[in-house]
């Protein structure tokens, strides 16, 4: 009986052997070949065994922006256009600096969700440095090139401009003041 037993877990065992594996290396990088005429969502890729340590390297991020402006502050962005070794990576990041209560005005990132340290936004979401101080903020972005859309230059600074009718009925104020508004962009 313990013959049977031993040749019938032998069969079982053998039969259920497998043999797996992965055919050829995975590709942990696609470092963006900014040079290359072949069009995908994105960049292509250049060749491994021209990657260099620049390419995931980027010297900004110490330093403070030039906060001497109308909003206050100034956004460096960190995408795959300043590192390209975030290609295909989904990615980025961005250093908002803030003058004594400067702002980063309404706006948002049509191909990303911005999580700015210490609070998490909406879709349209805006930052104010409320103290007298200067302020630095670091944000994560959900894509290696978020894009931004600011609020403001999309409604009154548009190319093809939104009538004043619209304008001043949505905002519910007088056509002289969207005229006032549209001059300033």
């Amino acid at each position: 009986m313990a013959s049977k037993f031993f040749l019938l877990a032998l069969l079982a065992f053998s039969a259920s052997r497998a043999l797996a594996s992965d055919p050829g290396q995975l590709q942990d990088f696609c470092v963006a070949d900014k040079t290359s005429q072949v069009f995908v969502n994105g960049f292509a890729c250049k060749d491994p065994k021209t990657t260099v340590v620049e390419d995931f390297y980027f010297s900004g991020l110490h330093m403070a922006g030039n906060t001497s402006n109308k909003q206050g502050s100034i956004v460096t962005a960190v995408n795959v256009a300043q590192i390209a070794g975030l290609n295909t990576l989904g990615v980025s990041l961005a250093r908002i600096d803030y003058a004594p209560y400067g702002q980063n005005p309404p706006h948002l990132h049509p191909r990303a969700t911005e999580i700015p340290t210490g609070a998490i936004p909406v879709v349209i979401h805006f930052q104010v440095n409320i103290g007298n101080n200067e302020a630095i903020a670091i944000a994560a972005l959900s894509s290696k090139n978020p894009g931004v859309i600011t609020i403001a230059n999309a409604v009154f600074g548009s190319k093809q401009t939104i009538s004043d009718d619209i304008l001043a009925k949505a905002f519910q104020v007088d056509k002289n003041i969207i005229d006032h508004i549209q001059a300033q962009f």
